[in-house]
């Protein structure tokens, strides 16, 4: 089949995707999108938001209309590497056998991943970029597709453990969830307080699902739109010539070359899902705030004067 072809297919296939997640998901169409994106970009989501906005209901809703197998981690302070990678144990043959830990899964939600210590942070994000785990010296592939979605709650930070910048920078995406509107929240309060269930078929499988990844990275794009993406991101480090006004005022440290990179597989994702058939400078800006917002650090300055990473990213538009 052509390339062509494919991506015709993929865009039917999308849309019969976000309708059958909307039979449960109401509103936040934007998050299904970047998360999708992500998934189909070969990346990883970080989703921030407070408590109750259906987080888990969303990536087990994804998971299923994706054919995916899904596992669910709840991070808290004592969960140990082991627990999430799994172990070794003696069989009755006195033979060490590994049991697999929860990792081992297409689609795995990290609850709250900034309540564990950093040793059991740094386990998942092995998995994350490797799609592989190391235990007792034994080295253990994982299934692919393999998509990581790790929640933060901005609220409470008492008895948390940050992510470190370089793991944040492992993210794709950072994707920032608000509060349903009026209407949105009225139907989600109809939807969940009835006795129907939802019976969600699966649109795609393991293998199709790979097919689109390696699709997405055939994509062309033209040269000028990949250097308006670095420039954008080299306009993001303070120290650099090209720095932005804005960016030498209130950023201490800037984005990375995975930023670059990032920008580059989500806009072609964009593109695609959009029925476009190679991405232009609109679709980078469509996905830059949630692939750089992580990924600059702000001065005390911007604090001060209430200015937020969206607002120093728009302005490099």
């Amino acid at each position: 089949m052509s390339d062509v072809n494919a991506i015709n297919q993929f865009i039917n296939k999308y849309k019969t995707l976000k309708s059958e997640i909307s039979k449960v998901i109401i509103g936040q169409e934007a998050v299904v999108d970047q998360i999708l994106i992500s998934i189909f970009s070969g990346g990883h989501a970080l989703l921030i938001g407070v408590p109750g906005l259906a987080k888990t209901l969303m990536v087990n809703t994804v998971s299923k209309a994706l054919g995916l197998e899904f596992k669910r981690i709840q991070f808290t302070p004592d969960l140990m590497p082991s627990d999430i990678l799994g172990s070794e144990i003696l069989d009755e043959n006195r033979q060490f056998k590994f049991i697999k830990g929860p990792i081992f899964s297409n689609i795995i939600l990290a609850d709250e991943i900034n309540r564990t210590p950093p040793k059991t942070q740094a386990a998942l994000l092995e998995a994350m970029q490797e799609r592989g785990v190391t235990v007792a010296g034994h080295h253990y592939k994982l299934d692919l597709p393999y998509f990581v979605l790790a929640t933060q709650n901005p609220i409470e930070q008492e008895g948390t453990y940050p992510l470190p910048e370089a793991q944040l920078d492992r993210f794709m995406f950072a994707i920032h969830l608000n509060y349903p509107t009026f209407q949105e929240e009225v139907d989600v309060v109809k939807a969940t307080t009835s006795d129907t269930t939802i019976k969600i078929n699966p649109i795609f499988n393991q293998q199709e699902i790979i097919d689109f990844q390696q699709l997405i990275r055939r994509v062309p794009i033209a040269d000028n739109v990949i250097e308006y993406a670095v420039k954008m991101v080299s306009q993001t480090r303070p120290n650099s010539d090209a720095a932005a006004e804005l960016v030498k005022q209130y950023i201490d440290w800037g984005a990375g070359p995975r930023a670059s990179q990032n920008l580059i597989l989500a806009a072609k994702t964009h593109a695609v899902i959009n029925g476009k058939f190679s991405p232009d400078i609109e679709n980078i800006q469509a996905v830059a705030i949630s692939i750089l917002r992580h990924r600059i650090i702000k001065n005390y300055k911007a604090d001060a004067e209430g200015i937020s990473e969206k607002q120093i990213i728009e302005s490099l538009f």
